[in-house]
């Protein structure tokens, strides 16, 4: 069992940055990993996964070039970095482990069985 925590949200304006984190409790080096987000009335959409070792990440279209994933498996933790934040990225930011041991990025929400509680982020314009 994986218990996730994330961290880092918050209020701020237009172009600002936010650096989320998510530790975990066990270890997460076998496991490719994801956030996601869900504004309000709308489904939980994929932002951001990267692989078990770090070397392979994904992007949805609307943060690539702004949002950076990263992760220190020394620390069983994984890093948001978001830059230049729109209004649009208001919403609760998820971290989720991957189920199996796949080892690359995912999309689908299907695919993550360890969910965190939610951290807010709030851009206003």
């Amino acid at each position: 069992q994986v218990q996730l925590v994330e961290s880092g949200g918050g209020l701020v304006q237009a172009g600002d940055s936010l650096r989320l984190s998510c530790a975990a409790s066990g270890r997460t080096d076998s496991r490719s990993m994801g956030w996601f987000r869900q504004a309000p009335g709308k489904e939980r959409e994929f932002v951001a996964a990267i692989s078990r070792g770090g070397g392979a990440t994904d992007y949805a279209d609307s943060v690539k070039g702004r949002f950076t994933i990263s992760r220190d498996n020394s620390k069983n933790t994984v890093y948001l970095q978001m830059n230049v934040l729109e209004p649009e990225d208001t919403a609760v930011y998820y971290c989720a482990v991957l189920l199996s041991s796949y080892p690359y990025p995912s999309r689908r929400l299907r695919d993550y069985a360890y969910w965190g509680q939610g951290t807010q982020v709030t851009v206003s314009s």
